[in-house]
């Protein structure tokens, strides 16, 4: 996906800012949240820029250099808070479109493949989808073959959340074998919720990136799996597939709040992965992979982020 002149535009990461080579996203947090509303989440809400700006700016304290915001169409994104954030913190930003399950929404709108392909020209940089628990129900199959539209008009990558971790194979098959998607342009999410190393296998070994977020107050208990699962990916030739995000979906998962948020995957996360995988593993995880993952050759390129971060 690299591209060259004789073969169409060079990929890029499109940022909110504008796009950036590949090169530039530096240390990433692949799967996490800055702004998030539902109403299956009452009283959980992350709708605070100024907890927002210090969770992110904890984060670049330790390092972290990008940050992929999953949060898609109609769940309280604050776009047009996201430039300054990424600005003043020295962060950039992935943003998401796309849609989540149906319970998420009080309507779903109509024509979205045209809805993902005008918000990835005005600059979102992921088409964010979901599963149901263990199948793809009629929603779920809705959105992917609109994302998977999208997809073939912008080249953009698809996120999927994995509910539970469940259902990556009946994905795959969706999006790669009914609609044509590249595999290794689909990151599949949540995959240490369901800690089954053989059936990550198999998603590896079809092409597709795995993204492995949390710490998660919701599903803690996977968490303990998580080194082992990344282990068995290493060990089976699929470094160069991992991806770790922090997924902070409350505002009580927060660092600034009883954490531990962003800052956990710097702190704790990447050493630990060093320590037992290697630091050329612990690399490729956080710097190599995500900028492979979330790069896309736009065929209507966004001026490149003179000032982006």
């Amino acid at each position: 996906m690299t591209g060259d002149t004789a073969r169409g535009p060079a990929a890029a990461v499109r940022t909110v800012l504008g796009d950036v080579p590949p090169g530039s996203l530096g240390v990433c947090d692949s799967h996490d949240h800055l702004f998030l509303t539902t109403p299956a989440l009452p009283g959980q809400e992350l709708d605070d820029p100024r907890a927002a700006r210090a969770e992110l700016a904890a984060f670049a304290a330790h390092g972290g250099r990008a940050v992929v915001q999953w949060t898609p169409w109609g769940m309280g994104r604050r776009l047009g808070d996201l430039p300054a954030l990424s600005r003043d913190c020295g962060v950039h930003i992935v943003a998401a479109t796309g849609l989540h399950q149906a319970r998420h929404y009080r309507h779903v709108p109509d024509g979205l493949a045209e809805l993902f392909v005008a918000e990835l020209t005005a600059g979102a940089g992921l088409i964010k989808v979901a599963g149901a628990f263990h199948h793809l129900d009629d929603h779920a199959r809705h959105v992917m073959t609109a994302a998977a539209r999208a997809h073939h008009a912008t080249g953009a990558p698809i996120g999927v959340h994995l509910e539970g971790g469940t259902a990556a194979l009946e994905t795959l098959d969706h999006l790669c074998g009914a609609h044509g998607v590249a595999p290794e342009r689909v990151v599949l999410g949540h995959l240490h919720r369901f800690p089954d190393t053989r059936l990550h296998l198999q998603a590896a070994q079809a092409g597709a990136y795995l993204a492995f977020d949390g710490p998660s107050r919701a599903h803690h208990a996977a968490d303990a799996h998580l080194i082992d699962c990344l282990a068995a990916l290493a060990g089976a030739g699929h470094t160069d597939q991992i991806l770790l995000g922090g997924d902070t979906v409350t505002a009580a998962a927060r660092s600034t709040a009883d954490g531990p948020g962003m800052p956990y995957l710097l702190t704790t996360l990447r050493p630990r992965v060093a320590y037992e995988l290697g630091d050329d593993t612990a690399e490729a995880i956080f710097v190599r992979n995500p900028a492979r993952a979330f790069a896309a050759p736009w065929p209507r390129p966004r001026p490149t982020a003179s000032d982006a971060v």
